[in-house]
Parts: C-alpha cells; sequence; structure tokens
C-alpha cells in the first residue's frame, strides 16, 4: 500500500508540473500572438497610408506639373499630333515586309 501512495504521489507531482509547463507554453503563445496582432495592426495603418501615397504620387496633375518644371517639357499643338489606330500600323508593318 505504501509503495502504491509513493506511485500515487509521483504521478501527481507529475501532472503538476505538466500542467504548469503547459500553462506557461500557452502564456508565452498568447503574448506572441498579441504581439503579432499589434505588428498587424501597425502594417495594416502603413499599407493604407503607402496606398494613399501612391494614388497622390500618380496623379495626372502632379506628373504634368513634374513634367513641365523639372524635364522642361510641353503639351505639343494640336497639329503635331498625329493619332495612329492599331489596324493601321499593322497594315503599313505588313506592307513594309513585302516590299524589299
Amino acid at each position: 500500500m505504501f509503495k502504491l501512495n509513493i506511485f500515487i504521489i509521483l504521478v501527481l507531482i507529475a501532472s503538476a508540473l505538466g500542467v504548469v509547463t503547459s500553462q506557461h507554453t500557452v502564456r508565452n503563445l498568447f503574448m506572441a500572438l498579441e504581439k503579432e496582432k499589434e505588428t498587424e495592426k501597425k502594417l495594416e495603418v502603413e499599407w493604407g497610408r503607402l496606398q494613399l501615397e501612391q494614388s497622390t504620387l500618380i496623379m495626372h496633375g502632379r506628373i504634368e506639373s513634374i513634367a513641365i518644371e523639372h524635364l522642361n517639357m510641353m503639351v505639343p499643338d494640336a497639329s503635331s499630333i498625329q493619332i495612329v489606330s492599331i489596324n493601321t500600323a499593322e497594315n503599313e508593318m505588313n506592307v513594309e515586309k513585302v516590299t524589299p
């Protein structure tokens, strides 16, 4: 009977240590999860800010003003603009290939 009591006490101590260890692991994992959620929120805010910044940078008026100010570009006169359709360009390319 004494040996059985000792065995039961040892099993009880082992299971108590197992519970403590698992609780400690759970707490560490929960803290890591909370830290990752916080990082996710920060990244979502940064992503929104970057999307807003990108939409601002690609605005037509901003691109046009940079082209005029920094690159000394200007809109050509209407008389010097030529509109080429895709079909016309393909036909001209075929004619050039056939003609030696």
